[in-house]
């Protein structure tokens, strides 16, 4: 870790302003990637966003400067944005099992097909995906968490958290597919 982080971090920890300040703009550009990739749209990410760093200066105490810091901050980050998304999970439960059902019925034959897609194009897309889909999609390509840390983290089913990342990888696949053949006619 560098001394300037280090510093910044000490001053955090005795709720220097100009060093929250600081830190929030070194972090921001990152943390608030990570808020846009797992909520649906701007307003939620901000909401997300805010809460986050605020559980962060709060917590920035317990940060025993071993490991990555930006490593730290971003676990911080992802769990706001997961309870955000448990809470509404619960109270749509009934509704995404029946979307689950129909999207069952949907196969995409195009599976081996390649398409570039810009990086703000595939935000997009993955922000239009349903909650769990977006949820789990994130953890396991993002966040690089295997199926069973996912079940445990979310009291889940392994075979739930599979299921769920084929279906958003297919749902994201149909969206990148639709819009490449409006951009190629």
């Amino acid at each position: 870790m560098d001394n300037k982080l280090r510093i910044l971090i000490q001053k955090c920890i005795q709720k220097d302003r100009e060093g929250q300040r600081e830190l929030y703009t070194l972090l921001s550009p990152i943390l608030y990637g990570i808020c846009l990739k797992y909520m649906k749209n701007k307003t939620e990410a901000d909401d997300v966003f805010q809460d986050a760093f605020i559980a962060l200066f709060q917590k920035i105490g317990q940060y025993q400067f071993k490991g990555s810091f930006e490593g730290w901050a971003k676990r911080i980050f992802v769990n706001e944005a997961l309870e955000v998304l448990r809470k509404k999970q619960r109270q749509l439960h009934v509704a995404i099992n029946n979307e689950i059902q129909v999207e069952d019925t949907h196969e995409d034959n195009n599976e081996n097909r390649s398409v570039s897609v810009s990086q703000n194009e595939l935000l997009e897309h993955i922000q239009q995906l349903p909650d769990n889909y977006r949820m789990i999609f994130n953890l396991f390509v993002f966040e690089g968490y295997s199926h069973k840390e996912i079940s445990e983290k979310l009291n889940m089913a392994e075979g739930t958290s599979k299921s769920l990342l084929s279906r958003a990888k297919n749902l994201l696949r149909l969206k990148i597919n639709e819009e490449t053949s409006k951009k190629v006619s």
